[in-house]
Formats: C-alpha cells, sequence, structure tokens
C-alpha cells in the first residue's frame, strides 16, 4: 500500500511540474558535468531555475487571436 502511495505521490510531482528542479539537476549531472576540459558553469540555483522557467513559460503572447 505504501508503494503505492509513493508511486501515485511521484506521478502527481511529475504532473504538477514540482519535481523539475531535481529533473534538471540530474540531467545537468548527466550531460553538463562530464569531463569538462574547462571551468563548467555551475547549475542554476533553484530560485534562478524557476525564475528562469517562469519567464518562458510566461514571455510573449499566449493566445491564439
Amino acid at each position: 500500500m505504501l508503494s503505492k502511495i509513493k508511486a501515485a505521490w511521484r506521478v502527481l510531482r511529475r504532473l504538477s511540474g514540482d519535481d523539475a528542479y531535481e529533473r534538471y539537476l540530474e540531467h545537468y549531472a548527466r550531460n553538463h558535468n562530464v569531463d569538462c576540459l574547462h571551468a563548467c558553469d555551475r547549475p542554476l540555483s533553484k530560485k534562478d531555475f524557476f525564475k528562469q522557467w517562469q519567464d518562458e513559460k510566461w514571455h510573449g503572447v499566449k493566445r491564439c487571436c
């Protein structure tokens, strides 16, 4: 029963975007921090990540007419 609740919670977090920062950090660790020959940029802070996410989401006209 507890495993079903945890699975449902993970699905709910994914659908709502609540786990977006955790997924961003996983992506960053897999793809951007691999064997850097020069000083790599650090991942965005949680605050900066959500600011950028909101700016991209709401930038520009979002209507059909």
